[in-house]
């Protein structure tokens, strides 16, 4: 997908003169647009991604956005049709890994 129009109208850039690689195309940007995009992350770093004290790290998004940082639990089919709700800790390390692992085989 390529944005129509121009990236820069005073070096006369197009969108669909960037190249398609992720490094090709922030290697062709011009200085000032390197600038905006790191001013405007810087931004939101400092003010509308600021982290609360108060919160656990990481969860930045403020209240009443209907989003959850850090999930419960993940379901894991077990193989014989059957689901088990895990932690993270036990989803990769522990036993239902390995007899899902077991049963696969």
């Amino acid at each position: 997908i390529r944005w129509p129009g121009y990236l820069s109208l005073a070096e006369g850039i197009k969108f669909s003169d960037l190249p398609g690689g992720a490094i090709a195309s922030w290697a062709a940007l011009p200085t000032s647009a390197w600038l905006q995009i790191v001013l405007f992350i810087s931004f939101l770093e400092v003010y509308a991604l600021k982290q609360d004290p108060e919160k656990d790290p990481g969860d930045v998004v403020p209240e009443g956005v209907a989003w959850a940082r850090y999930p419960d639990g993940y379901d894991v089919w077990l193989g014989d049709g059957s689901t088990k709700q895990v932690g993270e800790d036990e989803l990769f390390l522990g036993k239902t890994w390995k007899l899902n692992a077991e049963r696969n085989n």
